[in-house]
């Protein structure tokens, strides 16, 4: 059950401290296969891409956030752009772009904090998980690791993705992972343009099967607390090459703390299918 939660600023600090530290620790520790190279050269087959606009305009949210998430996103997608994934390795969001530091480069972004936008070093981060995360749903790919925004902070103005279907990051402990379980090679490939993020994965062999994204099940509820929560699930469709229908596959279900007034014609639970 999703309710705000307030915690002291000394709880904020430790917590984060202690969470880092675990983080670290299961990066040395966890016996997993981290990928690191990189490739110049693009491996020869998309197998997805997708890109998104750089500048939104958001309710209450000032422009130079936006630019100022520009310069981040150009700075993590240099870490990223090129890594390859070989069988048996995992994809760590955050071990690849590593810290998000004013001496690196990173400038005032948006953040999420508990539901509220603030400025943050290296703010905007979320858009390339986002862009990551969506992508990886439409290949091969498997997720093995991805945390869910918990607050639902602006209406679904021209929404073109199902609700929840991005991933948040925060460093170093809210990473992104995605594990290579195929025998084939993986590459992602992330770069800006003038208007746009831009990302693909490309791989040595073509792909197989192609993969539909849906939402099953959305849902609205009335909170004790005096709040609303949203919910859904995701599903994949998964064809071959004959259109063919192979799987319908859950994927995940979120759950969000809305910052808004949902229209709730009734004033209690209102279920869309």
């Amino acid at each position: 059950m999703l309710k705000p939660v307030n915690r002291s600023k000394a709880r904020i600090y430790l917590g984060k401290k202690a969470y880092r530290l675990k983080r670290y620790l299961q990066w040395y520790l966890d016996g997993k296969r981290y990928a690191a190279a990189k490739q110049a050269d693009p491996l020869p087959y998309l197998i997805f891409t997708h890109r998104t606009p750089l500048l939104r305009k958001l309710k209450d949210v000032d422009m130079w956030l936006q630019h100022n998430k520009v310069t981040n996103l150009r700075l993590a997608a240099k870490q990223l752009n090129g890594v390859v994934l070989k069988p048996g390795e995992t994809f760590s969001y955050w071990r690849l772009i590593g810290t998000t530091t004013r001496k690196k480069g990173y400038v005032d972004g948006m953040v999420l904090f508990h539901g509220q936008v603030k400025s943050g070093i290296g703010g905007g981060l979320c858009q390339l998980s986002n862009l990551i995360y969506w992508m990886t749903l439409h290949s091969p790919l498997r997720v093995t690791e991805r945390y869910r925004h918990s607050y639902d902070v602006f209406p679904d103005s021209g929404r073109t993705q199902p609700f929840g279907s991005g991933a948040t990051c925060f460093y170093n402990y809210l990473d992104l992972q995605i594990r290579n379980d195929t025998e084939d090679v993986y590459q992602l490939v992330v770069y800006l343009t003038d208007t746009h993020l831009v990302g693909e994965w490309r791989a040595q062999l073509p792909s197989l099967y192609s993969y539909e994204i849906y939402e099953k099940k959305h849902w609205i509820t009335s909170e004790y607390w005096g709040g609303y929560v949203r919910h859904n699930e995701i599903y994949r469709r998964v064809r071959n090459l004959e259109d063919e229908l192979l799987a319908d596959e859950w994927m995940t279900e979120n759950h969000a703390i809305m910052m808004y007034e949902p229209l709730l014609t009734q004033g209690v639970v209102k279920e869309m299918v």
